[in-house]
């Protein structure tokens, strides 16, 4: 075992001490206890060290480009769907990777309200849903960016690098939806990195920063629905049908337990 995961598991297991302690009857209440529950967590480090994400952030640019650039000299043979008139390979290169990124999307913004509102300790486990959280945050986030990057190679939709890094300059393709996208892509950034930046920046501003995720999930949502090709398939529209209505199911939950007086909920 390294010394990453070795302090990792040591701050996991202080983090399970404390809560057994504040479980415990005692006749002074244990300051962990009074914290809100979205700062119970607040002292692990990141479950993912930084070389580790920008590895893998690295390797998502670096497959995205691979496939505009290098794909059509590797495998001639697909010339006729990597570079023809209607190339299909990179549509469904971005269609699938936007699928799996708003997925973990979707499944961080669970982990992220259950953790507030203390379901998260009924399954899987507060540490466990904090780590799974950030994974998927950030696996997130290396998924988004691929499926941006890999729409270089379409020549179809023939996207320049600024059309795609810079919000709303989609002139040729729903610049609004694309646009809302590109605007989600820059929000998930900020809330993902914010991770590595919350000892910095405090609690306060860090807790402020993820309250980012709920316009994040709106602009990715109406992104799929606006721009999607896929948004009349039934398995699709489930998706967006049960993300949606499975997060704000828990958010007005969650918004329920806040405004309950403390002592009631006890």
């Amino acid at each position: 075992m390294n010394d990453e995961k070795a302090a990792r598991l040591a701050a996991i297991r202080a983090a399970n001490a404390a809560r057994a302690s504040a479980a415990a009857p005692a006749a002074v209440p244990s300051q962990r206890a009074t914290l809100p529950p979205a700062d119970e967590f607040a002292d692990l480090p990141p479950a993912m060290a930084p070389h580790t994400l920008l590895l893998i952030l690295l390797a998502s640019m670096a497959g995205a480009l691979a496939a505009a650039v290098a794909l059509p000299a590797w495998l001639p043979q697909l010339s006729g769907s990597l570079l023809g008139a209607e190339p299909k390979a990179y549509w469904y290169l971005a269609r699938s990777s936007a699928m799996v990124a708003y997925t973990l999307l979707w499944v961080s913004m669970m982990l992220g309200v259950t953790m507030t509102n203390k379901l998260a300790r009924v399954w899987p486990g507060g540490p466990v849903a904090f780590d799974v959280h950030q994974h998927t945050s950030l696996l997130g986030l290396a998924f988004a960016l691929f499926h941006a990057l890999v729409l270089l190679g379409d020549h179809y939709m023939n996207y320049s690098l600024a059309q795609l890094l810079v919000p709303f300059a989609s002139a040729g393709y729903k610049p609004l939806e694309v646009g809302l996208g590109q605007v989600a892509l820059y929000l998930l950034a900020i809330v993902g990195l914010s991770f590595y930046a919350r000892r910095l920046i405090g609690r306060k501003l860090w807790r402020a920063i993820h309250f980012l995720s709920f316009a994040l999930f709106v602009l990715a949502l109406l992104h799929g629905i606006g721009s999607g090709s896929d948004g009349a398939a039934p398995l699709v529209r489930g998706l967006y049908w049960g993300s949606g209505a499975s997060l704000l199911f828990l958010s007005i939950y969650r918004v329920l337990v806040a405004a309950t007086p403390r002592a009631a909920r006890a």
